[in-house]
């Protein structure tokens, strides 16, 4: 008998319909001879309704107050399947996040799990139930209701998971798997049965939108293996567990895109020790997440900084650089929204030499511009005009052989 917790996303409980076939898949799983534990997302887009009433409601979103409104739609989702499964003769009990035992530190809209005490959800395996636990949920050490995040019912999912020593987290989703390009931007992309935790955690980080990147850190911090699958075919998807040794590698397995990011450059920075610490720190204390840096060659003791940063946080990011900038004997700070990432990412990178030569290559024949570079050992990300990104994803598709047959 093996321990599975099933996490079912929003398009997989879309309508009544879609919550009867999801109960059914569940109750055979059960049959079968398994544990079963379910996690839940809000039904379709419940969420984004409920952000649009209020900002229709009130200018200002109190963290607070939000967390408490947007968990509605995962405690709507849970007793609904619950009550699915107990038509299908599967004896269920519901459990919202702070039920569930999963506890939080006290950043509403974006608290991080820092203890799990699933007792409730154990006795309710023990007794011969299947928990059905609302996703993207806690509460805080302070006994608040808090929201994870975005994506945050696959962190709800891993978590119960990495707790209860499951055999395995199953994420249903609306795709078959993890694919070697977006299929919308290229037709040929072609599932990927197996990936290791490292590639799926660069993959969810430049643009993958399959799998949360807090999720897939957890599940390789405790252990846990993956399979994504779609709640639509049922059929095998993508397994993400720990890198085989023994096996060889793809060279690229998968080619991302990502446009939600923007640039910001500080240009004119003093070439000395500490100046670059005294910025990051600014927009560190200001909550706002940096992710590419590029500093260019001083000319006469002065350089450009520049760094890339979600789109989102662009307004606050470029007041922060215009407050810091006289402290630092900075000159200017520009932004710009109009660029977009692309990545080639593969474990077999760390073995194969020319992967940097074909990327460049591959672009330059296609009169692409690379502004920005940032690599890893399995991974490399170009940052280049918006409008270029889905042109480069295709060729770069082509040119490490991911098109499928």
């Amino acid at each position: 008998m093996a321990l599975i917790v099933q996490k079912f996303g929003g398009t997989s409980v879309g309508d009544a319909d879609r919550i009867r076939a999801v109960a059914d898949h569940v109750a055979r799983t059960k049959n079968a001879g398994n544990d079963v534990v379910v996690v839940v997302s809000a039904m379709g887009k419940f969420t984004d309704d409920l952000i649009r009433l209020a900002d229709d409601v009130s200018p200002t979103r109190l963290p607070r107050e939000l967390d408490m409104l947007l968990t509605a739609g995962e405690r709507i989702s849970m007793a609904l399947v619950s009550m699915a499964l107990g038509a299908c003769g599967v004896e269920a009990a519901s459990f919202t996040g702070s039920q569930a035992g999963i506890i939080t530190d006290t950043d509403h809209t974006r608290a991080k799990i820092l203890e799990m005490r699933p007792d409730r959800i154990r006795d309710a395996l023990n007794a011969g139930l299947v928990p059905v636990v609302a996703g993207f949920q806690g509460v805080s050490t302070e006994r608040d209701i808090t929201t994870l995040g975005r994506g945050g019912s696959d962190v709800t999912a891993v978590a119960l998971a990495a707790a209860l020593k499951a055999d395995v987290c199953e994420i249903y989703t609306d795709v078959t798997g993890v694919f070697s390009a977006d299929p919308r931007v290229v037709v040929k992309a072609r599932r990927i049965p197996k990936v290791s935790f490292d590639e799926m955690m660069e993959i969810s980080a430049t643009g993958g939108r399959v799998l949360m990147l807090r999720s897939v850190e957890f599940a390789r911090r405790h252990g846990v293996p993956l399979h994504v699958r779609s709640s639509f075919t049922w059929e095998p998807g993508t397994w993400i567990v720990e890198e085989d040794p023994t096996m060889e590698e793809a060279v690229v397995s998968a080619v991302t895109d990502d446009t939600s990011e923007a640039k910001i450059t500080v240009g004119g920075v003093p070439d000395r020790p500490g100046i670059a610490a005294r910025l990051f720190r600014q927009l560190a204390d200001r909550g706002i997440n940096v992710d590419m840096i590029v500093q260019n060659t001083s000319a006469k003791g002065i350089t450009d900084i520049s760094f890339t940063v979600a789109k989102t946080d662009l307004a606050a990011a470029s007041e922060t650089c215009d407050k810091v900038k006289d402290e630092i004997g900075a000159t200017e700070v520009t932004s710009d929204d109009n660029i977009g990432r692309v990545s080639i990412i593969g474990a077999g990178m760390k073995s194969n030499p020319g992967v940097t030569a074909l990327m460049f290559e591959t672009l330059f024949q296609n009169d692409i511009n690379i502004e920005m570079i940032s690599t890893s050992s399995i991974r490399i990300s170009c940052v280049m005009r918006a409008e270029k990104v889905a042109e480069a994803v295709r060729h770069l598709h082509t040119a490490f052989g991911l098109d499928a047959a």
